[in-house]
């Protein structure tokens, strides 16, 4: 059987753009080394305008019927202990797609995802590890795969999307792999047994770490501490050990999960931040982590995933009706996601900014005190429906 798109990886970059190809009537072979469910390390944040995506991509009700934990809102509290709520809600002309966020874990999203892919007629093959793409004449022509009986495989088509995350292989192959100057590790792991911790996610800001609280379930949260990658190197073999100690360090989180139990290992993910260089070739579109990660503070990711993956399908569409995947029409999608992200990854930069520095991250929550608005306003950017431009002009709405 020949392919349209070949998309390797089946998480939530590449399950959308499956998902939105194959509704378009296209052949479509999504190609995964896992098998599904299967846990993945991630802050398990799904912003307002996800939810959006998530009911166009016709799962949003099994999301809700999974048990997703509706999130009102944000409390940040900052090295000096302030504290300050913020809540998704309407700002001027920008409303959230529902009043509130949610939270489930990646394990249970990824599944439905896949299960929305099966259920169009894509071909999934799951325990099926890409090991190369090839090239012709400066286009992707396919990929080369391994099975789960190290079977190897070639597949052929004339789009091929890369979707495989953080150290892709069709992007490492592709020599498209930058290193980033934001060297930071994050440490995941869950704990029950916080009290309170249900209709808010929860931030400790305390330089050089920060730490997100997120609760995934009535007596399980999702527990990320994100520190500089440096400080945490030597205790690879003793991640257990430097998790506590780093909590422990941080006073107002410490006390926060005070008689908390860890009820699974403490897993670590870094560097997380790398960027990707655009491809130079055509057959090829980089969605997901696959095209590039910053920092997990705004919970960035599965958002851009999947909104990438919305981009990415219109001009592989267009692409493939006009019989021409070429590098300087597909370029269109490197131009879309230039515009739509950039505001939002200079926000991601100041605020990295902000928490990085003591002092400065004191003053800012001692403003929002003063000016619970102008929170809701920056949880609206954070939520990723308020335009980050409207901060430059916080007066009018804040």
């Amino acid at each position: 059987m020949s392919f349209d798109v070949i998309v390797v990886g089946a998480g939530p970059a590449g399950a959308a753009i499956a998902i939105l190809l194959a509704e378009r009537g296209l052949r479509i072979l999504v190609l995964d080394r896992a098998r599904f469910p299967r846990p993945k390390i991630c802050g398990e944040y799904l912003s307002p305008e996800t939810l959006r995506i998530l009911d166009r991509l016709g799962v949003l009700k099994a999301v809700d019927d999974a048990g997703a934990t509706p999130l009102a809102g944000m409390r940040i509290s900052a090295p000096d202990g302030t504290a300050v709520t913020g809540t998704y809600r309407t700002i001027g002309p920008w409303r959230p797609y529902r009043n509130h966020a949610l939270a489930l874990r990646r394990e249970v999203l990824d599944a439905i995802l896949v299960d929305r892919v099966r259920a169009l007629g894509a071909e999934l093959r799951e325990r099926t590890r890409v090991t190369d793409v090839l090239v012709a004449d400066g286009h992707a022509v396919g990929v080369e795969a391994m099975d789960a009986e190290t079977r190897v495989h070639v597949f052929r088509a004339p789009l091929v999307v890369a979707a495989d995350g953080r150290g892709s292989v069709v992007a490492r192959r592709l020599g498209l792999l930058r290193a980033h100057p934001l060297q930071r590790m994050a440490l995941v792991t869950y704990v029950r047994g916080v009290s309170d911790c249900r209709e808010v996610g929860e931030i400790f800001v305390d330089p050089p770490d920060y730490a997100i609280l997120n609760p995934v379930a009535p007596d399980r949260v999702n527990m990320s501490v994100v520190v500089p990658l440096a400080h945490a190197a030597a205790w690879s073999h003793r991640l257990e050990d430097f998790f506590a100690a780093r909590v422990s360090q941080m006073p107002h989180l410490a006390r926060r999960v005070a008689g908390a139990e860890r009820v699974a290992p403490v897993q670590a993910m870094g560097p997380l931040a790398y960027d990707v260089a655009p491809p130079t070739i055509g057959g090829l579109l980089l969605v997901g982590d696959a095209a590039g990660f910053y920092d997990p503070l705004t919970g960035e990711g599965v958002f851009s995933a999947l909104h990438g993956a919305e981009l990415a399908s219109e001009v592989a569409a267009a692409a493939l009706k006009a019989g021409e995947c070429s590098a300087e029409r597909l370029a269109t999608y490197q131009r879309a996601r230039r515009r739509t992200f950039a505001a939002k990854a200079r926000f991601t930069h100041a605020l990295q900014f902000v928490v990085a520095h003591r002092r400065l991250a004191n003053l800012t929550a001692h403003l929002l005190v003063k000016r619970p608005a102008l929170l809701d306003l920056l949880l609206g950017v954070v939520g990723d429906y308020v335009p980050p431009g409207l901060l430059l002009h916080p007066a009018r709405f804040g």
